[in-house]
């Protein structure tokens, strides 16, 4: 109540008196709002109410902030599983190109060993041009192999090894350690650490 309102009142108020014979009009109140002890209350409580709304706040808080953390513990092992399953991928692709492509390298292997034996049967009084030639073109096969990454073993004089030898004979009568290879008939490859070809060999008794 503003105060020309109140004014106005206490005017009518003292005229009321006057007209009913009324002693003291001043002494009729006014209840434009809340007395003191209302507003006293009200204090009272807001002090009372704040803590606990505070508490609530808190305890909301530390509900989202753990929830939060669950996510990201979730998001974090989902992307530590799609990692590990890139990887596997790459690498399975890798092997299965590697193995595509020993598989082509492999049937090659028999061409490049005609090779070998036509330039071996030609006695050395007879290596023309011609025999240059087709030297020529053995080099160029071999470094396409090496290229794509096939290596031939040392097979001769090294201790048998069923993983890269495969034996076809024992030669008892030689001069060598037990288990030595003693010939090769048939040249062994590698392709990067695999095995692609064993050598076929002959060995120590």
């Amino acid at each position: 109540m503003n105060y020309l309102t109140r004014a106005t009142l206490l005017l009518a108020m003292a005229l009321c008196g006057a007209a009913f014979g009324c002693e003291n009009a001043s002494q009729v109140r006014l209840n434009d709002g809340p007395s003191d002890v209302d507003a006293d209350t009200d204090t009272d409580n807001d002090a009372d109410t704040a803590p606990a709304d505070e508490d609530d706040m808190t305890a909301q808080l530390a509900e989202v902030e753990a929830q939060a953390a669950d996510y990201l513990d979730i998001l974090q092992r989902e992307r530590a599983t799609f990692q590990n399953y890139k990887r596997r991928v790459e690498r399975e692709r890798a092997e299965q190109k590697q193995l595509l492509e020993g598989e082509m390298l492999l049937k090659l292997l028999p061409v490049l060993d005609d090779f070998y034996r036509a330039m071996d049967a030609v006695p050395e009084a007879e290596q023309d041009d011609w025999y240059a030639g087709v030297a020529m073109i053995l080099k160029k096969f071999e470094r396409y192999l090496t290229d794509a990454g096939v290596a031939e073993m040392e097979a001769q004089g090294a201790l048998f090894n069923p993983a890269y030898h495969e034996a076809i004979g024992v030669d008892s009568a030689s001069d060598v350690a037990c288990d030595t290879v003693t010939m090769v008939l048939q040249r062994g490859y590698m392709l990067g650490d695999r095995v692609l070809r064993p050598a076929m060999v002959r060995v120590a008794g």
